[in-house]
């Protein structure tokens, strides 16, 4: 139990998925425009990350010793049916949220963060608990990276920046610029 802060800090910062793996990169380039919907998605994929890690440590325990062949189809499952969940809950508690997200809501399904998630909690042999921890931290890391990303942009909008700069070109400098000050977590911290 010693080991779940360093677990949390770690998925949340040292390996973020999206700022040093680079998963997770089509909400984070698409949804980041605006902060309120950067981080409403960011929430809503934590949601489903916990979800993904609590089904996949059940299906490591009961399921898959049995069947490993059934592992990656059942993580998918797994994932699309949290997200069409969640897409309902949005549709019917916010409808200007749901419009706002569009096609990036659904996208959660195919959010290659979500499996990876599933994916590597699964290759370290986590526990119920550590998964959970994980699933925070991973999915913590993406709503700051998401939120980071989207303040930037929206500042980006209110300066003088120069045409041939603007929109996509701003957008990779700012997303490299994050990368850079995440990847430099981790030499705060030792190896796992």
């Amino acid at each position: 139990m010693n080991h779940l802060p360093w677990i949390f800090v770690s998925a949340m910062l040292v390996n973020n998925f999206t700022l040093s793996y680079f998963l997770g990169l089509c909400p984070f380039f698409g949804v980041s425009g605006r902060l309120t919907t950067a981080l409403r998605l960011g929430l809503a994929t934590i949601f489903v990350m916990v979800i993904t890690s609590l089904c996949a440590s059940a299906l490591n325990t009961w399921v898959l010793p049995h069947a490993p062949y059934l592992r990656l189809i059942s993580f998918i499952l797994v994932i699309a049916s949290t997200v069409q969940f969640v897409e309902m809950v949005i549709r019917k508690t916010s409808p200007a949220l749901f419009r706002a997200l569009g096609i990036f809501l659904p996208l959660i399904t195919t959010n290659c963060a979500i499996l990876a998630l599933a994916l590597f909690q699964t290759s370290r042999d986590y526990t119920l608990v550590q998964g959970v921890v994980f699933a925070f931290g991973a999915g913590g890391g993406f709503t700051i990276a998401l939120v980071l990303m989207a303040a930037l942009r929206e500042e980006a909008q209110l300066a003088s920046v120069p045409a041939i700069v603007r929109g996509t070109a701003l957008n990779m400098i700012i997303a490299g610029l994050l990368s850079l000050a995440f990847m430099g977590f981790a030499g705060l911290f030792s190896a796992e």
